[in-house]
């Protein structure tokens, strides 16, 4: 029996094969070209031990409805995208990956022709109804064809960034057993002047070494032992999919999401000048700041990639990035892709001569609180009481995701704080973040505004 909750806002995740087996991926399979009317399927996979039984059950159920698959094989995520959209190979696409979750979970990402994603209110739960209320009849049987697209995305990648000029940078990538490790020494071999050396290249769905997740401290503790055994110039971790991108400068310090968006718009807008850049409702002041200070216009706006995207087309961003260290780029289809935020980084640290500690020293300014997850019973009933206690003090109530009020007052600037509540999609959480330009600030209001969560 399908657990219709498996379909989230931005993919279908969860246990396998305990709750997705290959009968659900057949399902899935066959919803997906009923929605879409899709005559050809771009699959790609990742490298978790249930993943090859779900991508044959997969493809099964799209040929099965009459439609075209075109294996890519294992692939990263934003290799995935590329495929899709860049590739001619479209009509619609899906990704056998639980992306940074644990080797027990698997799961699917799906995508329309163009690459823009099949989310929560884009026909997720179209495909949800249909999957549940399938299988269907097989129809005209569709063919199945592979295909590499390794070559081609590295040569787009490479024709991004001026590669030769780049200066003699020693790196370590820690790509955690997940998919950045078919494709990382295709990109940085071909850097004449880079040194480089590898942790957790071997591909493992089991994740043996640590979690594939660059957001949660501990999993980069292997990488920062290791700059500082080798004098490395800076460190880059992946997520397992990798579609998320984590820094580490050569002190072993974490360059975080917005930061890192802070440091890379003005490189953007260098070559667009004065075009949009989304930045997310918990982001960073710095990165409002630092995108008008480059000419750019900055754009608040939601988080998660499958309302990203749709975003940058509408207001025309050429860039956007968020807290979580997706970067998504308007001429990669609007998708994410960590592999040219690192060599972006690896280009601006060769054009000024500094160290990375040096570059994101200054945007730094600021006291952010980090995410703060809160179980919470009655998520509206917080809300509630969170717009009571501070909408009549607020500059500015911002409710286009969750809740976000900024305090900013132009007689006191040295005072200005902001935070953000919104409710996780799959979990009974509140996520907070909140920062001031006084530690002390940001210190008294994160308690007064726990208290109030947590009750």
């Amino acid at each position: 029996m399908m657990d219709p909750k498996l379909f989230k806002a931005y993919d279908i995740r969860g246990l396998a094969p305990e709750q997705i087996d290959e009968d659900f991926a057949y399902r899935v399979g066959q919803a997906v070209v009923k929605f879409t009317k899709a005559k050809t399927v771009v699959v790609g996979k990742d490298m978790r031990d249930t993943t090859p039984k779900l991508f044959a059950a997969l493809a099964k159920g799209v040929m099965s409805q009459g439609a075209d698959v075109i294996d890519v094989g294992m692939v990263t995520t934003p290799m995935f995208y590329y495929a899709v959209a860049d590739y001619e190979l479209h009509d619609a696409g899906v990704m056998v990956t639980a992306s940074h979750n644990p080797s027990e979970y698997n799961g699917f990402k799906m995508v329309f022709g163009d690459a823009m994603p099949i989310g929560g209110e884009t026909g997720m739960m179209d495909i949800r109804d249909l999957a549940v209320a399938g299988p269907y009849p097989a129809v005209k049987e569709g063919t199945m064809v592979t295909t590499s697209i390794q070559e081609a995305y590295v040569a787009k990648l490479l024709s991004l960034v001026d590669t030769a000029k780049l200066r003699n940078l020693k790196v370590v990538a820690d790509t955690a057993n997940g998919m950045e490790g078919i494709v990382i020494a295709d990109i940085l071999d071909r850097i004449v002047s880079m040194s480089w050396e590898g942790l957790f290249l071997d591909l493992d769905g089991r994740f043996p070494n640590h979690e594939a997740n660059p957001l949660k401290e501990e999993t980069l503790d292997a990488l920062k032992a290791r700059i500082r055994e080798t004098g490395a110039d800076l460190g880059v971790a992946f997520d397992g999919d990798a579609d998320r991108v984590g820094l580490v400068d050569e002190n072993g310090g974490n360059v975080r999401g917005d930061i890192i968006l802070a440091l890379l718009a003005p490189i953007v807008l260098a070559k667009d000048p004065g075009k949009p850049v989304l930045y997310t409702v918990n982001c960073s002041m710095v990165a409002k700041e630092e995108i008008e200070k480059a000419g750019g216009r900055a754009i608040m706006g939601r988080v998660g990639h499958g309302l990203i995207k749709p975003q940058m087309r509408k207001d025309g961003a050429i860039f956007a990035g968020e807290l979580s260290s997706h970067f998504f780029f308007r001429d990669l289809a609007n998708a994410e892709c960590p592999d040219l935020v690192m060599l972006m980084v690896f280009e601006l640290m060769t054009v000024t001569g500094k160290k990375l500690s040096e570059l994101v020293g200054p945007l730094q300014r600021y006291h952010h609180s980090g995410e703060i997850n809160s179980k919470v019973a009655d998520k509206d009933a917080v809300m509630a009481r969170l717009q009571e206690a501070f909408a009549p003090k607020a500059s500015a109530v911002i409710t286009i995701d969750g809740l976000r009020m900024d305090f900013f007052d132009p007689a006191h600037p040295e005072e200005d704080w902001w935070w953000s509540v919104r409710a996780s999609n799959t979990e009974p959480l509140l996520r907070l973040n909140l920062e001031a330009k006084k530690k002390e600030k940001m210190e008294a209001m994160r308690d007064e505004l726990l208290k109030i969560i947590r009750g």
